[in-house]
């Protein structure tokens, strides 16, 4: 069986940059994993009121879902302003709901960020500063390798494959080194291998 893990695209534009850096990763992940990307839609924005009237949306029961039992979360995070994108914060705020349910989702989870921007320093302003929630929540980030794609323009086709050699060779690299730490640590009792299920009718934000 393959270990899960499960993208998240941090924009919500359709064909983002960061969506296809994720799907780029797909073919590249070591085949003992299987990549599940998931997308933003459907998460609307935290409103604590509609919390305590509705409970959780159904959208971000199921994300919860999908990650709770997974080896590991990649993020693809754009940089907004030279910080964390808001649709991709809020629905880490929705995940992190209720407090009780943070050790399930995000405890000693394993995550690692990834990004693309088309400016001329990449995502690197928004991959420091997630550190700090991520050392709220607990996960445990994966630092080996750092992965910043700049002028992204340049870097994808019209068909969104990487045309770029250098920034596919730096993908390999960074997926081949977090693949080797996911393997290293040991997967806690409830999280269990398993498949990723078909990509098809994944979001598409």
């Amino acid at each position: 069986m393959t270990q899960l893990i499960i993208g998240l695209a941090g924009s919500l534009r359709q064909g983002s940059y960061n969506r296809r850096l994720l799907d780029a990763s797909v073919p590249l992940l070591a085949p003992a994993f299987g990549l599940e990307i998931h997308g933003l839609d459907g998460i609307p924005l935290y409103d604590g009121d509609v919390e305590a009237r509705n409970g959780l949306p159904a959208a971000v029961t199921a994300l919860k879902e999908r990650i709770a039992p997974a080896a590991a979360l990649l993020i693809a995070s754009p940089a907004y302003n030279n910080g964390i994108p808001g649709p991709l914060k809020n629905a880490i705020d929705w995940l992190s709901r209720p407090v009780s349910d943070i050790p399930r989702i995000f405890g000693g989870r394993i995550v690692g960020v990834i990004g693309a921007s088309p400016g001329r320093f990449g995502t690197l302003s928004a991959q420091q500063a997630w550190l700090p929630i991520f050392r709220t929540l607990g996960v445990v980030p994966y630092f080996g390798r750092s992965l910043t794609v700049a002028t992204a323009n340049t870097v994808f086709g019209v068909d969104g494959s990487i045309v770029d050699g250098g920034t596919r060779e730096r993908l390999q690299a960074y997926l081949e080194g977090f693949a080797a730490f996911v393997k290293g640590r040991p997967l806690p009792a409830d999280r269990h291998a398993l498949r990723a299920e078909p990509r098809d009718g994944r979001p598409t934000a």
